[in-house]
């Protein structure tokens, strides 16, 4: 290449002066700058229209979080009809074998009335004495209540009360989610899903699901009693699974228990 050439020409030439240019180096590094800048740009323009899609749906949507709001359960109570249960019928015994009390007197046999004769000693061993003579049952076929047993016959029991037919108003010991508020609270927040209808209409409200927590601690029963009509579906899925409760305790002894939970929804926006 002549000196006066060399200012007037590319760097990239003066490399490959007297080199195979149809190698493919040569042409990779000619068209190097062009298409850097073409990927430099395809990248740019999807990065705006990410980040114009993203601001767009911002504007068009809205997200909602629950939230619960502690508080104590209201109870219902559940009138169920007792049963009565007759005691039966004492049984009757028939009388005891009694004789009459004679007080004794020295007479002549022919002064002796009949009614005054007194017993041998083989009546009196299967009688008792007492104001008058009574024809009945020998005094030795009269069997004794069994001792130490703390029950006497004839006497009914009575009926025991069977706590798992009833749902409990009040108990000593309410029921409870396993690891208290902290842990419910975490459930509801990774559980509830706003539907799409109500952040349509931008509802927002408490929902209140009545339920049972049953002496095993399952949940029964659920149903919404007030509350927005977008929220009640999703508030009633989620007490659902929630899975298995401590029971509440009444005497020292898991019973059956309603329990009415608030669940509040609230627009992040709002």
């Amino acid at each position: 290449m002549e000196i006066n050439q060399i200012l007037q020409t590319d760097l990239l030439d003066i490399l490959f002066e007297g080199r195979n240019k149809s190698y493919g180096a040569y042409e990779l590094r000619k068209t190097y700058n062009r298409r850097m800048t073409k990927a430099l740009a395809i990248m740019a323009s999807l990065c705006l229209l990410l980040i114009g899609g993203y601001t767009l749906a911002g504007r068009s949507g809205k997200s909602a979080m629950a939230m619960i709001t502690p508080t104590d359960p209201t109870l219902t109570d559940v009138n169920i009809p007792e049963k009565h249960v007759e005691p039966p019928p004492a049984p009757k015994l028939p009388p005891v074998k009694s004789i009459a009390f004679v007080i004794p007197r020295i007479v002549k046999n022919i002064e002796v009335r009949p009614d005054e004769v007194p017993p041998t000693v083989d009546d009196m061993e299967t009688a008792k004495i007492g104001i008058k003579s009574v024809d009945g049952i020998a005094d030795g076929d009269i069997v004794a209540p069994p001792s130490g047993d703390g029950v006497s016959k004839g006497i009914v029991e009575a009926p025991k009360v069977d706590s798992s037919k009833y749902v409990f108003i009040g108990v000593q010991i309410e029921s409870n989610y396993p690891g208290g508020t902290p842990a419910w609270q975490r459930f509801i927040g990774k559980t509830w899903h706003t539907p799409e209808e109500a952040i349509a209409k931008e509802v927002s409200g408490t929902v209140v699901v009545q339920f049972i927590v049953d002496r095993e601690g399952n949940v029964s029963d659920v149903q919404a009693i007030s509350g927005p009509p977008e929220l009640t579906g999703e508030a009633i899925r989620v007490i659902k699974k929630s899975g298995r409760w401590n029971p509440g305790i009444q005497n020292g002894r898991p019973v059956n228990s309603y329990k009415k939970q608030p669940i509040t929804v609230k627009l992040e926006n709002e």
